[in-house]
């Protein structure tokens, strides 16, 4: 028999857009952009930032969050590589209520430089076909409520003089996002210069709880996660066609 623990650890790359049935209060803060950033072609947004795994952890315990960086449109180099990780939202069980991070005992991140809710990671050049792993320590405290912590992504690098951006769901508000995705028609869509970015990456969460009966319900939670969030995911994909910026 599978623990839930050891289930839900591979639901977590999924967790992605399903923690983001949250939504409500996405980006609430970010107003709408003008295209800043040249559109990368459809496909390559999704695999500059890869494999993130987010930990399960007790309240109290330390983990990681692990990612691969690369280069799958093979500029002949990329630099000034940063990637940005943000614990932005909370989904508590059992009850699933959702809302934004409180100060208490959310989770911190932790780089060699750095520490706190956000912080920006640093990494190598990168030629082409090169791929970066790494990773980011997560710390939790005693106090640290039960339930999933959505953490946002964004990178950054500049290619041939040209600065890109890309930037998980989370950093866009739901008006911005339907905005963006979705034709008069009702159709599908992802219009990256109505978003401002060059690509759209995915997202993690982090995972904390102290009872194989909360665990179960997060393997619950988790597997709803999946049937949402890689269903959308893989229509987008297969329905976006590129034009004007659209895709």
């Amino acid at each position: 028999m599978v623990e839930p623990r050891h289930a839900f650890r591979r639901l977590m790359p999924f967790v992605v857009a399903g923690t983001l049935v949250l939504g409500a209060f996405v980006g609430t803060a970010m107003p709408a952009r003008a295209a800043p950033y040249p559109s990368l072609p459809i496909g390559y947004d999704a695999t500059f930032l890869s494999n993130l795994s987010g930990p399960d952890l007790a309240p109290g315990n330390s983990g990681t969050i692990g990612f691969h960086v690369g280069d799958p449109a093979r500029f002949p180099s990329i630099s000034t590589v940063t990637l940005t990780l943000d614990v932005y939202a909370f989904n508590a069980f059992p009850g699933n209520a959702t809302s934004s991070v409180a100060s208490a005992g959310t989770p911190v991140l932790v780089t060699p430089t750095a520490s706190g809710t956000v912080v920006n990671l640093s990494l190598p050049s990168l030629r082409p076909g090169m791929e970066e792993s790494g990773s980011v320590g997560v710390a939790t405290a005693s106090d640290t409520p039960t339930g999933t912590f959505a953490v946002r992504t964004a990178l950054s690098f500049v290619a041939n003089g040209t600065n890109y951006r890309l930037e998980s769901r989370g950093w866009f508000s739901a008006t911005q996002w339907d905005a963006a995705t979705t034709l008069p028609n009702g159709s599908v869509t992802l219009n990256l210069s109505m978003l401002g970015v060059s690509g759209v990456t995915a997202e993690t969460s982090i995972l904390v709880s102290s009872s194989s009966w909360e665990w179960a319900l997060a393997l619950i939670l988790g597997a709803a996660i999946v049937l949402v969030g890689a269903g959308a995911f893989v229509y987008f994909r297969r329905e976006s066609k590129s034009s004007s910026g659209a895709r």
